[in-house]
């Protein structure tokens, strides 16, 4: 059995970028505080990805995630505000999620209008919503339950925040690999054609993953809603550029048919130790964006280089 390199790229990377930041900072990199904030910073992120990793690997791409994320922290805090019912205000978070995810899927599936058009739409659409909504003011929440629950709380040492991560990297990954979604998933995505000859109604299929990524964004902000206990319309704010490069990262396919639910989730926490990094050693907001950005085109670069060799050799 031939070791394919491609399949691990990720997780080279990621053990490269920990020995560079080691012998950067040494101890203050690797003190148990601070891989803890890493995991608290990048679980929305992760979160996310888990669930874009469905929406890429089915050839389709959303960008309207950062606004769901606004919208659904605020309605999330706006419920708890005016009934105190946490039950209640997790229903509409998450409903206000899957409601945008079915109307970016059925534009996409049903009206055959490109994703990237119709969910560019959305982003703007929700995020002037989110504003409109509480005219730019932050909504504090006092819930403490929710709080502990959905930000602050943790589990021994461990951040609830982080605790959530695997379980919704849990159940990403038994979905994709595990049920008939996600074989109808990766069909879908490697040969829409052959998917429909199969039996798999691609619509639904479509408009699926899409409501899967607007649940997961509603969920991310109440995490950061329960984290910072408020609500802000500015939540989520670039998170979609930073979802899509974990994903791809991570090994999953612009091309759809190819997805990993795992590689995502180590691309994004990749994201996390670089940020944090670069923030340690002292950059600037400037010199922080432009080293990250090239580090992003350098590894994604060496990524598809290595698929594209094991692709060749086959």
């Amino acid at each position: 059995m031939k070791f394919n390199f491609s399949n691990y790229m990720v997780y080279i990377i990621f053990v490269i970028v920990l020995l560079i930041f080691a012998l950067w900072h040494g101890e203050k990199f690797f003190s148990a505080n601070n891989i803890l904030n890493i995991t608290r910073q990048t679980a929305m992120i992760s979160i996310m990805a888990v669930a874009s990793t469905f929406v890429i690997a089915a050839g389709q791409i959303d960008l309207s995630i950062g606004s769901i994320v606004a919208l659904s922290s605020l309605v999330t805090a706006l419920v708890l505000q005016s009934t105190d019912n946490m039950f209640l205000a997790i229903g509409s978070g998450l409903v206000t999620g899957a409601v945008i995810g079915l109307f970016n899927g059925f534009f996409v599936a049903k009206i055959r209008i490109p994703a990237f058009l119709v969910t560019l739409g959305t982003l703007s659409l929700v995020k002037g919503a989110a504003m409109w909504a509480t005219n730019t003011s932050a909504v504090p929440i006092t819930n403490e339950t929710y709080t502990q629950i959905f930000g602050l709380g943790t589990i021994g040492p461990i951040p609830i925040l982080f605790v959530w991560t695997l379980i919704v990297a849990a159940i990403g990954y038994f979905a994709l690999t595990k049920l008939p979604f996600g074989k109808k998933v990766l069909a879908t995505g490697g040969n829409e054609t052959s998917a429909k000859y199969t039996g798999i109604n691609v619509a639904r299929t479509t408009m699926a993953v899409f409501a899967l990524s607007g649940i997961a964004a509603a969920f991310a902000g109440m995490l950061y809603a329960g984290r910072v206990q408020t609500a802000r319309y500015t939540f989520g704010e670039g998170d979609e550029l930073s979802v899509i490069a974990a994903v791809i990262l991570g090994g999953t396919s612009m091309a759809g048919g190819v997805g990993t639910v795992i590689g995502s989730v180590v691309g994004s926490l990749l994201m996390g130790v670089i940020n944090n990094g670069l923030i340690i050693g002292g950059l600037s907001v400037s010199q922080q964006m432009m080293v990250r950005g090239g580090i992003i085109i350098l590894f994604v670069t060496l990524s598809m280089l290595a698929t594209r060799g094991s692709a060749f050799k086959r």
